[in-house]
C-alpha cells in the first residue's frame, strides 16, 4: 500500500506541473492584452510596456510559469527593486493591480465560503443519497422504493437555479426562517456552528438536491447488482445476518465506484458553485472568478482560480485512488 501511495504522489506532482504550465500557455494564446486593460484613459505605449513588466508578461511563457512556481514556495516581489515594490508572501498566486492586493489574500478571503458550502453540500448529498439508495434496494418494489424514485425524478429534473429560487421564495421568505440579509454572511462553523447552520443550510441543501438524487439512483443499482453476486449468496448460506452481509460485504463493494464519482464531484464544486453563490449572495471562489472574467479581465485572479480549481481535481483524484485501493485491494496491483 505504501508503494502504491508513493507512486501516486509522484504522478500527482508531475500532473500538477503539467496542468499549471498548460494553463499559462493557454492564457498566453488568448488575443487580449491585460497590460492595456489596466491602463487609464491616458494610456501610452510606454505605460502599456510598464504594465506588462509589472504583470511579468514581458518574458516568455516558460519564464512566467517558472516565476510562478518559485513564488508558490518562496514568495514573489513585483517591481524593479525600488521603494514601491510589492511583496506577496508564499504561496504567491500573483498580484492584482486592479484590486491592489495579492491574489493569495483575495482567494483566502473568499475560499472559506466556497469550502464550507461545498463540504456542507457534500455531507448532505452523500448521507441522503447513499442512505436512500440502500433503503430503496433493500425495500425493492415497496413504498420506500417508489418514494425514492419520486425523489430521484424531482431532484434530477429541477435545475439548481430553480431550486434555489424556490427555496428563497417559499422557505426563507414565506416562513421567515432566516433573515434574507444574513444569507450572504459567512459564519465560522467552528466558532459559531449555529450561525453557520442558519445561513448555510439552505444553500447547501439547494446544491445537494440534484447530487443526492443521482447518488440515490446510483447506490440503489449498485447494491442490487452486488446483492446478486455469488459470494453474497454464499454468505447467506453460511447463516450470516442481513445486517452483517450489508455492512461487511455489500456496501464495501457497492461504495467503491461511488467514492470515485463523489471525489470528482466534490473537487468540481470547490472550483466554484457559481449559480448557488449567485442566488444566495455568497462571495465565494466561483463569484470571484466570474467577476474577474466578465468585468475586469483580471488575469492574475483568472489564472489563480483556474489553477486552484484544477489542483483540487487532481488532488481529489489522488485521494479517490487511495480510497479505492483501500476498498478494493486488487487496484494496488
Amino acid at each position: 500500500m505504501l508503494k502504491y501511495v508513493t507512486r501516486r504522489l509522484l504522478y500527482t506532482a508531475i500532473l500538477l506541473l503539467i496542468v499549471s504550465f498548460t494553463i499559462f500557455y493557454i492564457f498566453d494564446l488568448i488575443p487580449v492584452d491585460p497590460a492595456r486593460l489596466i491602463c487609464s484613459k491616458q494610456c501610452t505605449p510606454d505605460l502599456v510596456e510598464a504594465n506588462r513588466h509589472r504583470l511579468g508578461l514581458d518574458v516568455s511563457v516558460l519564464e512566467q510559469w517558472w516565476r510562478f512556481i518559485q513564488g508558490l514556495f518562496q514568495g514573489r516581489t513585483y517591481g524593479e527593486g525600488g521603494v514601491e515594490d510589492i511583496y506577496c508572501g508564499a504561496p504567491s498566486f500573483g498580484y492584482s493591480f486592479n484590486r491592489h492586493e495579492c491574489v493569495s489574500t483575495i482567494i483566502a478571503d473568499v475560499f472559506p465560503t466556497t469550502l464550507s458550502l461545498t463540504i456542507g453540500a457534500f455531507v448532505l448529498w452523500l448521507s441522503v443519497g447513499v442512505s436512500l439508495g440502500v433503503l430503496a434496494a433493500r425495500k425493492k418494489g415497496k413504498f420506500a422504493d417508489r418514494a425514492s424514485n419520486v425523489f430521484v425524478l424531482v431532484g434530477t429534473s429541477l435545475p439548481t437555479f430553480i431550486t434555489g429560487i424556490l427555496v428563497v421564495l417559499f422557505i426563507v421568505l414565506k416562513f421567515h426562517l432566516v433573515n434574507p440579509l444574513e444569507l450572504g454572511d459567512w459564519k465560522n462553523p467552528i466558532t459559531d456552528p449555529i450561525g453557520w447552520l442558519r445561513t448555510f443550510f439552505f444553500p447547501c441543501a439547494t446544491l445537494a438536491l440534484a447530487y443526492a438524487a443521482t447518488y440515490t439512483r446510483f447506490t440503489r443499482s449498485n447494491v442490487l447488482e452486488i446483492s446478486s453476486e455469488d459470494y453474497i449468496r454464499t454468505a447467506r448460506a453460511k447463516g450470516l445476518s442481513e445486517k452483517v452481509i450489508l455492512r461487511k460485504h455489500t456496501l464495501r463493494a457497492a461504495l467503491a465506484p461511488i467514492v470515485t464519482i463523489a471525489g470528482l464531484d466534490f473537487a468540481g464544486l470547490l472550483g466554484g458553485a457559481i449559480i448557488t453563490e449567485g442566488i444566495f449572495g455568497l462571495s465565494g471562489l466561483g463569484k470571484l472568478s466570474l467577476k474577474a472574467v466578465l468585468e475586469t479581465y483580471d488575469l492574475p485572479i483568472i489564472v489563480a482560480t483556474t489553477l486552484v480549481g484544477s489542483a483540487f481535481v487532481v488532488i481529489m483524484n489522488l485521494i479517490v485512488d487511495v480510497a479505492y485501493a483501500y476498498l478494493d485491494p486488487r487496484v494496488r496491483t
